[in-house]
């Protein structure tokens, strides 16, 4: 449970954390969807695994996820030894919420001849349940290497599925499910931009729907799209996932402009996580000073989930591509 606010007025909220982050041993870890003030203060800006991986590898006590719940049920899943907080445990995910555990199960039985290849974003249990957990940037990695004519059940993110059922001819069963913001972009809007902006390439992320990404000139990860528009030519980019990410880009090509790609309003507000916006430096103080709210996953799921994850890591040589191995810049 999350414990209430208190009135921090006056208090360097940024000299605190430094003081705690020393006191506790702890490492703090930012998604690049948390705001620019969280990422600039963190160890470690990435992708969810990826920050995971990172956190197990160092000697800190506490990891101090910003970022949402079933990111940091990765953390606790590979560091179960350390303890592993969230600033605001009411930070979920559209795609864990639809896809429930006992529902998952129960799909899983009915079509026991299928592998579950199940996105990282899902709960602890959903991973439990699962065959092979897949990153955006693994996916078609480990794809290749089923039989064809092995039957598949791709969840819970029907739109990142489709996208790579498209992509690699597979036959896929698809779970139901979706992220509410790369939904949320308009393809109206999206096209009104590139009218007024024809140079620049559209980045999107495999999880919009296939009306936005029939318009990308490049498809991957949020790492793959850092590295995209770092790499590219082009000056001038259409960003169609959620748009702090643009922070690192501009930090790292301050000469490059970055537009997010609009939602049905005509602009990319509406594309922010509300759950990510849920973690504050108010609450990522509180929870380094009470070390609460904390996550826990039982040794039974948490040994299950590691196996579907372990299974992953096997099949792409210790990596899931762009998302792993790059700390903040």
């Amino acid at each position: 449970m999350n414990a209430p606010l208190e009135n921090l007025t006056g208090l360097d909220l940024r000299a605190e954390i430094d003081r705690l982050r020393k006191e506790r041993n702890a490492v703090i870890l930012a998604h690049y969807y948390q705001t620019p003030e969280i990422q600039d203060l963190a160890d470690f800006v990435g992708d969810s695994l990826d920050l995971s991986r990172k956190a197990a590898a160092t000697d800190a006590d506490v990891i101090a996820f910003c970022g949402v719940r079933f990111m940091a049920e990765v953390a606790k899943i590979l560091s179960p030894e350390k303890t592993v907080i969230l600033p605001d445990m009411d930070a979920g995910c559209s795609l864990e919420d639809s896809c429930p555990p006992e529902e998952f199960a129960r799909f899983r039985a009915a079509h026991p001849d299928h592998l579950a290849l199940t996105y990282i974003n899902c709960s602890a249990a959903v991973k439990a349940h699962s065959d092979i957990i897949v990153t955006s940037s693994s996916a078609e990695t480990i794809l290749a290497q089923l039989p064809k004519d092995q039957k598949i059940i791709f969840a819970p993110d029907r739109h990142l599925g489709g996208y790579f059922a498209r992509k690699t001819g597979r036959d896929m069963l698809l779970w139901e499910g979706s992220c509410i913001v790369h939904e949320a972009f308009s393809e109206t809007e999206l096209l009104k931009l590139k009218a007024q902006h024809p140079d620049a390439p559209i980045a999107a992320h495999p999880e919009c729907p296939v009306h936005i990404l029939d318009h990308a000139d490049y498809v991957g990860s949020t790492r793959g799209i850092l590295d995209y528009v770092l790499t590219s030519d082009a000056q001038t980019f259409i960003v169609a996932t959620e748009p702090h990410i643009i922070h690192q880009m501009e930090k790292a090509a301050p000469h490059k402009s970055f537009i997010g790609a609009p939602g049905a309003d005509g602009n990319c507000n509406c594309n922010m996580c509300p759950y990510m916006a849920l973690n504050t430096m108010e609450k990522l103080y509180l929870s380094l000073r009470d070390l609460t709210p904390r996550i826990e996953v039982d040794e039974e799921t948490r040994v299950a989930a590691k196996r579907s994850l372990d299974r992953m890591l096997e099949m792409t040589g210790g990596l899931s591509g762009p998302d792993v191995g790059r700390p903040k810049m």
